[in-house]
């Protein structure tokens, strides 16, 4: 008899051009969302509503995805409101306090300075990741995040100095801009951390049954 064939560790993974379809998306996302807020969001937009409107719009297309794939029904099946609330209601209220942050600091900084703002996530990512699941860098990724928090302190120094050249509040520029993007980028770190958390530990339970 023949030996079985054994599948191959990449028959699951998605493939190269799907996954630089992916980046390149996420790349346009995050270069657009600035720019397109600083345009459409006015200065009297209640931030609440706003960040409100803007989950349940995630929520109507999450839905459409499970609808579209076909597996809404197999993910309600497995749904219960305490396991929900266990696994996802404290990352969910430090997302929704996150956006809030992002929507002040979205008319406060330019297009530029909050984008790489921003991306300091990726570093307390890393940073609650190895503090709450013991994952470690590898030295190019610790070297990679450095250059970003670099050019993030940068950019803040220079954004400061330029609205007080201007003749506006660098005061100002730091509360209102720097320091609440900063917040949500912890705050986005510690909340994706916890989601890979829950989610270990709902897979445990689960091959534990």
């Amino acid at each position: 008899m023949g030996s079985a064939s054994k599948p191959s560790p990449t028959a699951g993974a998605p493939s190269r051009r799907k996954v630089a379809l992916c980046l390149t998306l996420l790349t346009l996302q995050y270069g657009a969302q600035p720019l397109i807020s600083k345009r459409c969001v006015g200065q009297g937009v209640i931030v609440t509503s706003l960040v409100l409107a803007i989950e349940l719009l995630k929520v109507i297309c999450a839905v459409i995805l499970l609808v579209a794939e076909g597996s809404l029904k197999a993910q309600f099946s497995n749904w219960s409101l305490v396991g929900s609330l266990t696994a996802s209601g404290l990352p969910a209220a430090i997302y929704a306090l996150q956006n809030s942050l992002l929507q002040i600091s979205y008319k406060n900084l330019d297009s530029l300075t909050f984008s790489i703002l921003n991306q300091t996530k990726l570093l307390f990512t890393a940073f609650f990741t190895y503090l709450i699941l013991g994952q470690k860098q590898s030295p190019k990724q610790i070297l990679a995040l450095a250059l970003l928090i670099t050019a993030a302190v940068l950019l803040s120094i220079g954004e400061s100095s330029r609205k007080g050249a201007s003749g506006g509040s660098s005061d100002y520029v730091l509360l209102y801009g720097v320091i609440p993007v900063t917040v949500a980028s912890v705050l986005s770190g510690l909340a994706s951390s916890l989601c890979q958390w829950a989610s270990q530990v709902r897979l445990v339970i689960l091959l534990s049954r």
